[in-house]
């Protein structure tokens, strides 16, 4: 009788890096070769030998190749902006459960998102940008706190073509692009046919989310069409350091991504 073998979870595997794209001095996007399914809001386990490992969240899915955000603010995330174009980086994933598009096909939609909280709803914004009739009036509210930390700066000259854009900025001076406040301020004025019935994302740092999906219901959404991302509470993916639990969840196996009816009870 053959013996059975047990797959190895934290083996990675090689991935080539076929484009670096640079949004500011510290967060650039490294386009990776990837076959496979993946979805917006999964992330994946970018390693290198001697220094460790980091979760990053997808910010994007093509035939063939996934975009991975990654902020430069370690000792693995330094060594990473260390890698150029052709060179590999191991990867291993993704994990997570992600953003089900279908969730939010033929309704109205509102994601809004703080700094780096673009990345993992990026790849649903694009979905929707370019399949624009599988969806109802769409708006996105995002958050940077200044004009030189705004993330994916190309693709919001483009979503600005497809759907309500609202870019703030925590100083400085309104321009035509961009507004000057907290991402809250912009909920209560939401131009809606059918509250009851819109489905909104929210994903940011924790006080953001909160208030956000605050001002959503009293805005008068309900608690079932409104998701959040708890994608900062990534650690090793598969459930056994136990970082990422609150509670009786697992957050990269439940989640990251949860409905609010969930989330809600999520309090660490």
């Amino acid at each position: 009788m053959a013996k059975e073998v047990t797959k190895n979870e934290y083996v990675p595997f090689l991935s080539e890096i076929k484009e670096v794209i640079k949004h500011t001095d510290i967060e650039y996007t490294f386009r990776m070769t990837y076959e496979g399914d993946v979805k917006p809001g999964q992330f994946f386990e970018v390693s290198i030998p001697k220094y460790g490992e980091a979760p990053i969240s997808v910010s994007g899915i093509k035939d063939g190749l996934i975009d991975l955000t990654i902020r430069r603010v370690g000792k693995v995330t330094n060594e990473v902006f260390e890698h150029y174009e052709g060179d590999k980086l191991f990867l291993r994933g993704p994990y997570g459960n992600g953003f089900d598009v279908e969730e939010y096909k033929d309704k109205e939609l509102v994601v809004v998102a703080g700094g780096t909280g673009v990345s993992p709803v990026r790849g649903v914004i694009q979905y929707f940008a370019d399949h624009d009739n599988q969806r109802k009036d769409m708006t996105i509210i995002t958050g940077f706190k200044s004009d030189k930390d705004i993330l994916f700066k190309k693709d919001f000259e483009y979503w600005r073509q497809k759907m309500n854009v609202i870019l703030t900025l925590d100083a400085g001076i309104e321009t035509k692009d961009h507004k000057i406040g907290l991402v809250t301020q912009y909920i209560p004025d939401l131009k809606l046919a059918d509250v009851e019935k819109a489905v909104a994302i929210v994903v940011g740092p924790p006080a953001m989310m909160r208030f956000s999906v605050k001002a959503l219901l009293e805005r008068g959404f309900k608690e079932e069409n409104i998701w959040i991302s708890q994608e900062r509470k990534m650690c090793c993916g598969i459930g056994k350091c136990g970082h990422c639990r609150i509670g009786d969840k697992y957050v990269c196996l439940d989640g990251p991504v949860f409905n609010y009816t969930q989330g809600k009870n999520l309090v660490d």
